[in-house]
């Protein structure tokens, strides 16, 4: 039975498409792939933000919260996709992120002002310089009469994980409809919580997947540690059986560094966009089709698109990422 599990603020339009991507199993030389297409939700070009905030929102509109507060970069899907929802919501919007401002701002950047969210800098380059600042402004915003909802970098909670928990379901009723029985699925994982959210998903169906997450920005140990606590947590609130122990699987695909192109992603990109006329962005969702092209074999096989569609088009123009 569930804890408590909050209601959805419905913002996606789903369920998001899976298309089988012919000509790039094709030029790759392997079996069937499907590509889940989760960069089509339908709000805010936020990809796979989307079903995070449903929840995140929803569980902060339940407690009356008149304030969003969350972190990430520059460039940060979660952080536009949280201006967005909040606005919708009736709610102000603090998103704290870390370094200096860049110049030129970007597209990202000037989407989240546009929708009223304030933004501040750490001026600090580590990406966990948004953690403590963000506590403080919490506490600030309390002592003042305010109610914030604090949302972590990526959305990476139990309750964001529900988003990719009921995803799984979905996945899993197209390939039913389909007929195909994936050796594996492969999710690009930075704050681990779609990862998280399809790894209870499975656990909650019983789901006979090979499900891989390909690690943009932690270490291995640490996105697996992350990935088996949050599916837990989003397990207890829907009342599902949480996963085992050894259910979660995590490969290395940063590359030289977080944020920095790899060769191997940018080939791939390069591969889907001319075969498929898929966008990935090069922080993270290159890097994974990179990761599931070296893993795929005779069977069929899913690649998860989390989004990254802006960065992509910036990219691609020049422009700040």
């Amino acid at each position: 039975m569930a804890v408590s599990r909050p209601p959805r603020m419905v913002l996606a339009t789903l369920p998001t498409p899976l298309v089988r991507a012919a000509r790039l199993e094709e030029a790759v030389g392997s079996g069937p792939i499907y590509v889940k297409r989760d960069d089509l939700t339908g709000f805010a070009l936020a990809g796979n933000k989307a079903r995070k905030l449903e929840y995140l929102l929803g569980e902060a509109r339940r407690g009356g919260a008149d304030v969003l507060v969350t972190a990430g970069g520059p460039g940060s899907n979660h952080c536009r996709g949280a201006a967005v929802a909040a606005r919708l919501a009736g709610m102000d919007c603090v998103i704290l992120m870390y370094g200096q401002e860049p110049d030129p701002p970007g597209a990202n950047l000037g989407l989240i002002r546009g929708f009223g969210a304030e933004v501040r800098f750490t001026g600090e380059p580590d990406r966990a310089s948004v953690d403590p600042v963000m506590e403080k402004i919490v506490a600030e915003m309390e002592a003042a009469g305010r109610r914030p909802y604090l949302v972590p970098r990526g959305g990476a909670t139990g309750v964001g994980a529900l988003g990719y928990l009921d995803a799984a379901g979905e996945l899993a009723d197209q390939l039913e409809v389909a007929g195909v029985q994936p050796e594996l699925v492969l999710v690009t994982a930075g704050s681990c919580g779609t990862l998280a959210g399809l790894l209870a998903g499975r656990a909650a169906a019983a789901l006979p997947w090979r499900l891989v997450g390909a690690t943009v920005s932690r270490p291995v140990e640490e996105c697996e540690d992350r990935a088996r606590r949050l599916a837990g947590e989003a397990a207890a609130l829907a009342g599902t059986p949480p996963p085992r122990a050894g259910d979660v699987e995590v490969v290395d695909a940063r590359g030289a560094a977080y944020g920095e192109p790899s060769p191997e992603g940018e080939a791939s990109a390069r591969l889907a966009a001319d075969t498929e006329g898929l966008l990935l962005d090069h922080v993270f969702t290159a890097k994974g089709m990179a990761a599931f092209l070296a893993m795929v074999g005779d069977g069929p096989a899913v690649f998860v698109h989390t989004g990254g569609t802006v960065a992509a088009i910036e990219r691609a123009g020049g422009g700040a990422a």
